[in-house]
């Protein structure tokens, strides 16, 4: 994945914004079912607040440690839970790979979620930004380990879908 000289490879890069383009269109046509496979299979997904980000605190809204679990998540969310249904709309922008260790891509991105019900005004969701760890797993890059630090010390009463 390191190109010469230390330089991050071009192609590289595209690939990761390809990934990321593709993991925000996955949640925005409601293709939770698709939504595990952008990870390996002992992979952590974790929605932080920034504070405790910041602090090096554990404690996180959301904590998922692999690919069953993002599962099992997606079968809650789409047969056991009763909810108003609601669109998201991802907006994800500065990507950076920010390095390489041991093979594995660090990157982060900004993100904001807005989210719209039937009948009602489109609102900001979540807002915040990505800290990923990727790697190639099968042949594509995956992520293992999405952080979703959201900026906000208030988020909704009910995180249903995925951020």
């Amino acid at each position: 994945m390191d190109a010469p000289g230390g330089m991050i490879d071009v192609a590289l890069r595209l690939e990761v914004q390809d990934l990321y383009a593709a993991y925000s269109a996955c949640l925005d046509h409601g293709a939770l079912e698709e939504w595990p496979d952008f990870f390996t299979e002992d992979c952590v997904y974790r929605l932080v607040p920034r504070e405790n980000f910041d602090r090096g605190l554990p404690l996180a809204t959301l904590a998922f440690e692999s690919r069953g679990m993002l599962k099992d998540r997606v079968y809650g969310a789409t047969q056991t839970l009763f909810h108003q249904p609601y669109y998201q709309r991802h907006l994800v922008s500065g990507i950076r790979v920010t390095g390489i260790e041991g093979g594995a891509v660090r990157a982060e991105a900004n993100y904001l979620v807005v989210r719209t019900r039937k009948n009602e005004l489109s609102e900001v969701f979540n807002c915040g930004r990505y800290v990923d760890r990727i790697v190639r797993d099968a042949g594509r890059l995956r992520f293992a380990e999405k952080l979703c630090v959201f900026d906000s010390e208030l988020i909704p009463n009910s995180i249903i879908y995925p951020v």
